[in-house]
């Protein structure tokens, strides 16, 4: 039997190369969309390796850094973000500190965390947003929790966090309240446009009516 770590960091590898492979448009989003939820799926490295198979040897164009636990000194312990009738936005390669509080007042935050390098453990994101609007876009290997409050306002969770949160990657935590505002999580693939994205979803949703489990990612069927 395969041990845990080697099976996890295998998963790893082969997540990066699916997505370099998609970048490199060997094929298109469903064809990257069923081989990631088989490869979260897999239980043993052969059922990964078959994944992989058929692609070249891998490059470096994305490695995806959301799911290193090797922490950067670089890294802030806490950081305060403030969109006041202002638009905010952090999306590619960015070191996100320990502890985010962001605050929206009739203003836009949109933070991407596909490319982003989390510390070990726990990342807490309190967010504050009065009369504006906050979107958090993680990759499907970024466990998270939700605490966040609504008063007139909405949070929406449309994301595909791992049915098992893994103890030795990063976490996220997110708190806070929302007045007449909107909270929006939810998950992109490497690479993932959100045109790509909403005809995932689209078809996810027409499986969910249908009954058809094959076409959803694991732990929704």
């Amino acid at each position: 039997m395969d041990s845990l770590v080697a099976l996890r960091d295998r998963r790893e590898q082969v997540i990066a190369r699916i997505s370099d492979a998609y970048a490199h448009d060997l094929y298109d989003v469903d064809e990257l969309d069923r081989r990631l939820d088989l490869a979260h799926a897999a239980r043993t490295v052969a059922d990964l390796d078959v994944l992989v198979a058929d692609l070249a040897a891998p490059t470096t164009a994305l490695v995806p850094m959301t799911t290193q636990a090797i922490d950067d000194p670089n890294r802030l312990d806490r950081r305060k973000m403030r969109a006041i009738m202002s638009a905010l936005e952090r999306k590619g390669t960015w070191v996100v500190p320990r502890n985010m509080q962001v605050r929206a007042f009739w203003g836009s935050v949109e933070l991407d965390f596909r490319e982003g390098s989390l510390a070990p453990g726990i990342t807490t994101l309190d967010l504050r947003v009065i009369m504006g609007s906050v979107e958090l876009i993680l990759p499907p290997s970024l466990a998270i929790d939700v605490d966040v409050s609504s008063i007139m306002g909405s949070c929406e969770e449309r994301h595909r966090a791992p049915v098992e949160a893994d103890p030795a990657r990063p976490f996220l935590r997110v708190t806070g309240s929302v007045l007449m505002g909107s909270v929006e999580i939810l998950t992109r693939l490497p690479g993932e446009t959100a045109r790509d994205a909403r005809k995932r979803e689209k078809r996810e949703r027409k499986a969910l009516r249908s009954g058809d489990s094959r076409a959803l990612p694991p732990g929704r069927g």
